[in-house]
């Protein structure tokens, strides 16, 4: 029934590098203090050598390999070369960052370092705080296609004292090219694929178009795509006729759990094919209006819509049903939209600070459908004594976010600079769902011949105000120091109710054909908390070529209140769907991260290595729960955790033709006490122990790519990469208590060639070259898995799936 979501260090700061150059980076001046970052305009990307990025994570124009933080970057030609079209294939090459390949569905879920108490989900996430994800200078969560994008940052470890949104694992950078006043440019992408298991061919265009309107006062940048990325999942036993087909003819018995191949398939299912399909339009617009240099604003709107008819997930063999093959009754379609509005002003005040100052709204729209059967059976009130019992659920979720983040940043120089900043942010969210079970009310003469079965509606709102800062003092050339504070405060508060028509007999409550739920149901709660976290970093460069630095972070995620419609009281009888009053609100958790980290270039630039180290103490972790009446998934504070781990990241260049870049991360994220009751399996309350890894995330995980290129004349070359990632196994639940598993871990191969030259690129590729079958991620428990409810066989349980082989061309036109 509704909403139930169970209703039952170190980071590598070399880059992943292309082998294409870039504009020159400006020195440090000779205080050794960096420049302020130019951003929300800077796009740089590489030094003259083509060897370094220019990044500004630290909110300072540096290189990377010169940045005293935990900071990775991805440039622009390894998201070209690797195809890396969202935040999921970036993950694979960037270490300390879990991102299961759920299917177009949702956004995925974001782990950074193992910062993850969840049980892992086929569904992926459409939302998530512990991880702040920025668009520019815009704080979001949404997978925005990665077209005309400079570069992508990932910073490690609590970010509170530098960015408006607090974080508690990290901070995600989608730093976008910006519009140019002094050019015209043309960049168009075109891809195109076979997918083994697929009958459909995947297609995949975009297009970056600058235009200078104004010589050094207006431009309009303009990077629009389309991709229709072909689907894998074959859902065989769709129901004919909901209510009238029988969904199990071939019924289960004491020695067979049954199966779908019986029976007169005609008559009561029909099937789809590769319905995990993607259909996703996306368009980003940016305006420049510059007065001079120093007084500058960018007007940016952006949209994208994507659509998908099912999960990217199978059954685990249920009734018979194959590795690519989805045993649901119903399509579950999926459709996600998404506009982002945001102005951002940048400017110089004196030879003193430079100000940004960005006002965003963003709104998301998410509807779909799913097969809702399972769910009821398993909370066995019964309705499987009605022969052709089936259900499906309508569901709508709207996100709206407004923020304003003013930041100024000191440009004066000298041996201290700092920077100060405010933040706001407001977000609301609003959800809807209503389920049905098509033929019931008829069968047993219920009032209700809409069949609506259960409806709930839910309306929460979360305000966060910020003060945060940094100071760093140069006290040598060589050495430096830094601190910083912020303050926050969030408010939080949630109305909303619940009603079951047919269960009241379609009379008492909701008389057909109202979707009125009665006032006297409807619910409300509010929390509040404010506090102060704070940062101490430094760094030392023994030399042009070795640097070292310590971070010491704390951090925290806002608590917030349970989109669960509290509880009347006393409790009616009959079924309830509701949270009691200890199970309404959740509090903040926070994190303590210490991490010391080495840089190295050495031999002329010719090796890059970075190796960092890190231990969170995770405390008041917010884990995932159910509420007592209704089993209706909640979010509860009951745990202490803590994370250990170290990354390495090395770029070899052996000859000037020849580029080996590898990766390595370890991650040891496990709970450092006993905890009473923390995961939940079929109504069942297990505990959980000291030692008991975290879900989510891989121990081991790592990924080498091999480039190489070999120059013609002209400036073209011929250059091909092989790339491999490994992923570790992870947890699907804390410990594997309560049927939690163990997903294997797998290895998968990629390859290109390709033909560049100035103006033009193409190439043929290989993704997932062995056709690698492999679990990503999993719904529910292993418990469920052939479960019998009288003699109808449940399919609750469902495994991710990793997409499989693509072998096409890709080409690429710049102008």
């Amino acid at each position: 029934m509704a909403g139930r979501f169970s209703r039952a260090g170190l980071l590598c700061a070399t880059a992943l590098m292309g082998v294409a150059g870039g504009p020159a980076l400006a020195q440090e001046a000779a205080t050794g203090v960096a420049p302020a970052a130019t951003e929300p305009g800077d796009t740089a990307a590489a030094s003259v050598d083509g060897n370094e990025i220019v990044v500004t994570g630290s909110r300072r124009r540096t290189t990377l390999q010169d940045a005293p933080i935990n900071i990775s970057a991805v440039s622009a030609e390894t998201i070209a070369s690797q195809r890396l079209d969202d935040i999921r294939s970036l993950a694979s090459f960037t270490p300390g960052v879990t991102v299961a390949d759920t299917g177009p569905g949702s956004t995925g879920a974001i782990i950074l370092r193992g910062i993850s108490s969840g049980d892992t989900s086929v569904g992926g996430a459409d939302s998530g705080n512990a991880v702040g994800v920025y668009l520019g200078e815009v704080p979001l969560y949404l997978d925005f296609k990665l077209i005309d994008i400079n570069r992508v940052e990932v910073l490690q470890g609590p970010q509170g004292t530098l960015y408006g949104l607090g974080t508690l694992a990290g901070a995600v950078r989608y730093l976008p090219n910006r519009p140019e006043t002094d050019r015209f440019s043309l960049d168009v992408h075109g891809r195109g694929y076979a997918q083994s298991y697929s009958d459909d061919f995947g297609a995949v265009g975009d297009v970056a178009l600058n235009v200078p309107i104004v010589r050094d006062h207006v431009a309009f940048r303009t990077a629009t795509g389309y991709y229709a990325n072909a689907g894998f999942i074959d859902y065989n036993y769709l129901l004919q006729q909901p209510g009238v087909s029988d969904p199990q003819p071939g019924r289960a018995t004491e020695t067979s759990t049954g199966s779908l191949d019986t029976g007169n398939y005609g008559a009561n299912f029909k099937r789809k094919e590769d319905v995990n399909y993607e259909h996703t339009f996306t368009t980003r617009n940016q305006l420049l209006l510059e007065y001079n240099p120093d007084i500058k604003a960018y007007l940016t709107y952006a949209h994208q819509n994507t659509r998908t008819g099912g999960r990217q997930a199978n059954g685990a063999g249920v009734l018979g049903t194959g590795r690519y093959e989805g045993p649901w009754r119903y399509l579950e379609p999926v459709e996600r939209d998404a506009d982002l509005f945001a102005a951002e002003f940048d400017i110089k005040i004196g030879g003193v600070a430079q100000l940004v100052s960005t006002t965003a709204y963003t709104k998301q729209h998410i509807t779909s459908v799913d097969d809702n059967t399972d769910l009821l059976l398993d909370l066995d009130y019964g309705y499987e004594a009605f022969p052709q019992f089936s259900s499906y659920a309508d569901n709508e979720q709207h996100y709206r976010q407004f923020n304003q983040e003013v930041r100024l940043v000191s440009i004066h120089g000298g041996p201290f600079n700092w920077v100060i900043g405010g933040f706001y942010n407001r977000l609301k969210f609003d959800s809807n769902r209503q389920e049905y079970t098509p033929g019931f009310a008829e069968y047993f003469d219920i009032p209700r011949p809409d069949n609506l079965e259960y409806i709930s509606q839910v309306n929460s709102k979360t305000v966060e105000k910020a003060a945060y800062g940094e100071g760093t003092l140069h006290l040598t050339e060589a050495w430096q120091v830094t601190g910083g504070l912020r303050y926050f405060k969030y408010d939080a508060e949630v109305s909303g109710g619940s009603d079951l028509p047919l269960l009241s007999g379609g009379l008492a409550r909701m008389p057909y054909p109202s979707f009125t739920i009665d006032p006297s149901r409807i619910r409300t709660g509010d929390t509040s908390k404010d506090g102060l976290v704070w940062k101490a970093n430094t760094s030392y460069k023994f030399g042009e070529g070795l640097l070292a630095y310590f971070t010491y972070s704390t951090g925290y995620r806002v608590g917030g209140v349970n989109r669960v419609v509290p509880c009347l009281q006393p409790l009616p009888a009959g079924q309830n769907l509701c949270a009691l009053p200890n199970e309404l609100v959740y509090g903040p958790d926070r994190t303590r991260n210490k991490e010391i980290g080495l840089r190295a270039s050495l031999f002329d630039r010719r090796l890059q290595l970075t190796v960092d180290g890190y231990e969170i103490n995770w405390s008041g972790v917010q884990v995932p729960s159910q509420t007592v009446n209704g089993a209706i998934g909640i979010t509860v504070n009951g745990a202490d955790a803590v994370s250990r781990g170290f990354d390495v990241q090395a770029t070899l260049r052996p000859l000037s033709e020849l580029t080996v870049i590898g990766t390595y991360s370890y991650v040891d994220a496990h709970l450092t006490q006993d905890v009473t009751g923390l995961v939940v399996s079929q109504g069942v309350r297990y505990d959980a122990f000291e030692g008991d890894r975290l879900p989510g995330s891989a121990k081991n995980s790592g990924s080498a790519q091999v480039i190489y290129s070999h120059p013609l004349d002209q400036d073209r070359r011929i250059e091909a990469i092989w790339a491999t990632v490994y992923r570790g196994d992870i947890y699907s639940r804390v410990g594997l208590r309560g049927n939690g598993e163990a997903i294997p871990g797998y290895v998968t191969h990629s390859a290109s060639l390709n033909y560049v030259s100035k103006q033009f690129e193409v190439g043929l590729f290989a993704d997932n070259l062995t056709n690698k079958y492999a679990v990503t991620a999993i719904s529910n428990d292993i418990s469920s898995f052939n479960q019998v409810r009288t003699d109808v066989v449940e399919r609750y349980y469902a495994r991710g799936v990793l997409t499989p082989r693509r072998v096409g061309i890709d080409f690429r036109f710049h102008y």
